[in-house]
């Protein structure tokens, strides 16, 4: 495995060794044991999360909070998503900038999101299978979000607006600044 630096720190890029022949591909897609020898870190993941969705579907800006802040290992299966994670550690030289990059079935490209982060992503083909490993269960009243269009983050979806599929839940979502408010 190999793993790249984002500009986000502790953000990180994890591009497996992938074995090809003429009947298809092999690679690991989770070692611990490879996993803390390449990143130095210790993440304990305890949960399994997948989704499938169709083109335009954009799903967050997500996070946890307190005693249920999760670290996140997120992997496409099938199609290609648009990750976004943002810095919400107020202690970071990173603080509220964001990172993105396409997740594919053809890439096989991981990103390690650290807590502390909002996480989101948005579907670039149909039938997208995304899934990711938490290092902390999840648990509704930590929930929290930050709208997807919010301008203080300004993320370039790169997505025609009229053409996203967003949840009403996510819709809701207050901006950066409403949450910052009642932090």
């Amino acid at each position: 495995m190999t793993i790249e630096k984002t500009n986000l720190n502790d953000c990180l890029v994890v591009i497996p060794k992938v074995f090809e022949d003429n009947r298809g591909y092999f690679y690991e897609s989770y070692n611990e044991q490879s996993f803390k020898q390449h990143t130095g870190l210790d993440i304990n993941f305890v949960q399994d999360n997948q989704s499938q969705s169709a083109q335009g579907v954009l799903r967050g800006l997500h996070f946890q909070v307190g005693n249920y802040e999760q670290a996140k290992l997120v992997r496409v299966i099938k199609g290609s998503v648009l990750d976004v994670c943002v810095d919400l550690r107020q202690n970071s030289e990173t603080y509220l900038q964001y990172f993105s990059i396409v997740l594919s079935e053809s890439n096989k490209k991981q990103l390690l999101i650290p807590r502390g982060f909002a996480h989101g992503f948005l579907v670039l083909e149909d039938d997208t299978i995304c899934s990711y490993k938490c290092d902390n269960y999840y648990h509704k009243d930590s929930e929290r979000g930050i709208i997807y269009n919010d301008n203080d983050l300004a993320i370039k979806w790169g997505f025609p607006e009229n053409k996203l599929i967003i949840s009403e839940k996510d819709q809701l979502l207050p901006t950066l600044k409403i949450y910052l408010q009642n932090d």
